[in-house]
């Protein structure tokens, strides 16, 4: 059963700053263990800076930055929503997320995440920090192929859809009563449907993982939606057996994301219209029935855009399987 390679796919749909730092936000790591449900926490952090305009860097770490949590998660400096080519802006997206999966039968999974969203936005010296519970997702796959152990060969092909729910709050405003832009909120206010498709595939110690979702939102009160988004993503992966109880899984992970922005009354505002390719490494490690998954993405193509541009992410997740060797559904 350990020797089982497979990547949970899910695909989170966006908890409202999330859409923008990570369109696909729900990508669990490679695990060895089938059919076994189980919950992690992981912790996401994306980042953008650097005007491309202006031959700007692009920094994973830009100057006062906290990668994990902000020093004041709620607070305000004077901040206003524009983009005059200061050096020293950047928009940094960290999400924990505490995630949940249940295997309802053998080929049937329920997945739910739990976010708890943390922005920072700087923007010519000013200062704005969001943080709270954001949109919670909750979603099934069902595995259509379900080949284990042939002559080496290990094949999954796992199908399926769900909803993020508008559970996050999106009607934060500044000391003025202004409302804060969807970027920088901790909720959309959307309902959104998604389906996506994950196959793996190995052969002994190789695994190669590839997925593809897609997503529709509907509008907030406020009239705003996300434009329909597609992500894609790759994971080229080589098992190491470390003993009966340890495994580890160094992988290369490419990461495709796509979505024509923001939307206002049905139209299109291309705001935050993202066309980005990160490429990085990959290590999970297994200890029984702990898992540690990390991950590291740099961007290899940005379109041309007049906002920062996309420098990164970094994932890191702790997980816990069960032993699980009985469904509720045969």
């Amino acid at each position: 059963m350990k020797k089982i390679v497979l990547p949970t796919l899910a695909f989170l749909l966006l908890a409202a700053p999330a859409w923008a730092c990570d369109i696909c936000g729900c990508f669990m790591g490679i695990t060895p263990y089938d059919n076994q449900s189980g919950f992690s926490i992981m912790h996401r952090y994306r980042v953008f800076n650097g005007y491309q305009l202006l031959g700007q860097r692009h920094r994973l770490f830009p100057a006062g930055v906290q990668p994990f949590f902000p020093s004041n998660p709620n607070s305000d400096t004077g901040y206003k929503h524009s983009h005059q080519g200061d050096p020293t802006d950047y928009e940094a997206y960290r999400v924990v997320e505490l995630r949940g999966k249940y295997f309802l039968a053998k080929r049937l999974q329920l997945n739910a995440f739990v976010p708890y969203v943390m922005n920072t936005t700087q923007s010519n010296g000013q200062q704005l920090n969001v943080a709270g519970v954001g949109d919670i997702t909750v979603f099934a796959g069902y595995h259509l192929i379900r080949n284990i152990e042939t002559l080496g060969i290990q094949s999954r092909l796992i199908v399926g859809g769900g909803v993020k729910l508008p559970t996050g709050d999106y009607r934060r405003t500044n000391a003025d009563g202004q409302r804060y832009t969807m970027l920088n909120q901790v909720g959309t206010g959307t309902t959104d449907g998604f389906v996506y498709a994950n196959y793996i595939g190995s052969l002994h110690s190789f695994g190669l993982s590839v997925n593809a979702s897609y997503r529709r939102t509907t509008r907030n009160s406020f009239q705003n939606s996300i434009a329909p988004s597609a992500t894609n993503f790759a994971t080229l992966f080589y098992r190491l057996p470390l003993g009966p109880n340890w495994q580890v899984y160094p992988s290369a992970q490419f990461y495709y994301e796509r979505t024509k922005g923001e939307m206002l009354d049905g139209q299109l505002t291309h705001e935050h219209e993202m066309n980005d390719a990160l490429l990085g490494p990959g290590l999970d490690v297994y200890y029984k029935n702990f898992s540690l998954n990390t991950s590291v993405q740099l961007p290899v193509y940005t379109a041309l855009t007049d906002h920062p541009a996309s420098a990164g992410r970094i994932v890191l997740a702790v997980g816990y399987s069960l032993k699980q060797t009985k469904y509720l559904v045969k």
